[in-house]
């Protein structure tokens, strides 16, 4: 972390591209799994990491070290491009690998890729804030904790919404959820 922040600095006061470079070598292969695990596509996967590393270097100057962690700050940055992202296009989503996941038997029944495309659907169509607490503890594997530092909202909230969704697909999907 020491390493990054040197690097956020050089590049804030001198325009380094060698420090950009770095930051984005050390993040890049986290973020194309973020998104590749919601898009299924290595072209789509590759513009959308393309486009959140460009957002992040653009938006440096407003980072703030105190509020967030870079890698938190970048995060919530992936998960409002990936939103705008299925906003512009729909994405087709890939299975999540059983062993990354151990909640409820309503995740497991997410390795079905045909529901997985309808509960995608059904959670486009909400709240981008509900969409990101999804997204993060799905396809990232966040804690609610991380979640809820990367969204700037009480822990307790996150994990409220998180399960009222949950609830809300197992009500949509019935069985299959």
């Amino acid at each position: 972390m020491k390493q990054e922040n040197k690097w956020i600095k050089e590049i804030l006061r001198h325009g380094s591209k060698e420090a950009a470079d770095q930051l984005v070598r050390a993040y890049y292969d986290e973020i194309y799994v973020f998104a590749y695990r919601q898009t299924g596509s290595r072209e789509d996967s590759q513009d959308l990491t393309q486009e959140i590393f460009i957002a992040a270097l653009q938006s440096l100057p407003v980072f703030n070290i105190e509020k967030a962690s870079f890698r938190t700050w970048l995060y919530r940055i992936a998960a409002h491009k990936i939103i705008d992202a299925r906003r512009r296009v729909k994405l087709v989503t890939v299975p999540i690998d059983e062993e990354s996941f151990s909640e409820e038997d309503f995740v497991t029944n997410l390795l079905d890729k045909d529901l997985l495309n309808q509960i995608e659907e059904y959670v486009c169509a909400l709240d981008p804030e509900l969409q990101t607490v999804f997204r993060l503890r799905i396809y990232a594997e966040y804690s609610f904790p991380e979640i809820a530092q990367i969204s700037g909202q009480a822990e307790e909230k996150v994990k409220a919404q998180y399960y009222r969704l949950v609830k809300r697909l197992k009500k949509e999907f019935g069985s299959h959820a």
